[in-house]
């Protein structure tokens, strides 16, 4: 199996029973390739706060879900170690969001990943920076190299 492939069956496998991300949240997984994910998602009324601008905290699922995918693409079971978000600019009802989150470094079991969302326009929206780290298991069974 090529890392391609590989990346590409974890996303699919992840996503398919991802409950928060994609029936909670409304994502969809645009991609899965070593080391990188992308996630779509609209603004819809209900992530909107008292402002009626998105609420924060659903920029930031959508960074973390993005992490998530892009961390554990290698197929090794990966998770958050810590994670900062920086807030740019609003998004509002009916702005499509994207994430992508690119693998900066991974050594050992840890990993450092950057998270851009942007809007339709293009304009970037946030940036998260996550550390994770790798725990026991693969997202699927897979044969050792003998």
């Amino acid at each position: 199996m090529t890392p391609q492939e590989r990346a590409k069956k974890v996303g699919e496998t992840m996503f398919a029973v991802d409950t928060a991300s994609k029936d909670t949240m409304g994502m969809e997984l645009l991609s899965c390739e070593p080391g990188r994910a992308v996630i779509r998602m609209p603004v819809q009324p209900l992530h909107l706060n008292g402002h009626q601008i998105c609420h924060g905290g659903f920029i930031f699922t959508l960074a973390d879900s993005t992490f998530a995918f892009a961390c554990n693409s290698h197929n090794r079971n990966t998770v958050a170690a810590g994670c900062s978000i920086e807030f740019l600019r609003p998004a509002h009802a009916g702005d499509v969001l994207t994430c992508e989150g690119v693998e900066q470094t991974l050594s050992g079991r840890h990993g450092i990943y950057d998270m851009k969302v942007t809007n339709q326009r293009g304009e970037v929206v946030a940036m998260f920076r996550g550390k994770s780290a790798q725990i026991p298991g693969t997202v699927f069974p897979e044969e050792s190299p003998s």
